[in-house]
């Protein structure tokens, strides 16, 4: 849900701040263990709960999988350099990038790099057929520059929750 459009966001209490701290970590934590946790009541935990999935606080709830487990043993951060940046091309080069498998994480980025991307692929030669597709084809790409990444030293999808 975009709250962008609607109305503002939720004002999160401290109730609802420690419930995703709790929930960011294992969000198959029971209920009850929450409310527990946090000093509600089950039924308090699962409505605030349901509130911040409707609101858009909770985009939503996935599993996070091992690369290495699969194995995709290529990450590689990218910067992509746009010819230029008119919101028609801004808005096509992003839905290309949202819309494509492989890109993990793509970022709208200021400092004379257009996007930063985080890649994952099996190996090289996956990762080089990606690039030519999603770059080298591209006639909004001017050019791009990959970093592989030799080690995955911290990946985390929690938010720091003041």
């Amino acid at each position: 849900m975009d709250n962008q459009d609607s109305q503002p966001p939720r004002e999160l209490d401290s109730f609802d701040r420690a419930i995703l701290r709790i929930i960011q970590r294992d969000n198959r934590t029971p209920q009850r263990v929450i409310a527990e946790a946090v000093h509600l009541s089950t039924a308090a935990v699962q409505r605030r709960i349901a509130a911040m999935e409707k609101d858009g606080v909770i985009l939503r709830n996935a599993a996070i999988v091992d690369p290495d487990a699969i194995p995709l043993t290529i990450t590689a951060i990218v910067e992509v350099y746009l010819h230029d940046e008119k919101a028609a091309t801004i808005d096509r080069v992003k839905a290309q990038f949202r819309d494509d498998p492989e890109v993990q994480q793509c970022y709208y980025v200021t400092g004379g790099t257009s996007f930063a991307l985080v890649i994952v692929s099996p190996n090289m030669k996956a990762y080089a057929a990606t690039a030519r597709r999603l770059f080298e084809q591209n006639e909004a790409v001017a050019r791009y520059r990959t970093l592989i990444a030799l080690e995955r030293v911290k990946t985390d999808t929690q938010v720091l929750i003041p």
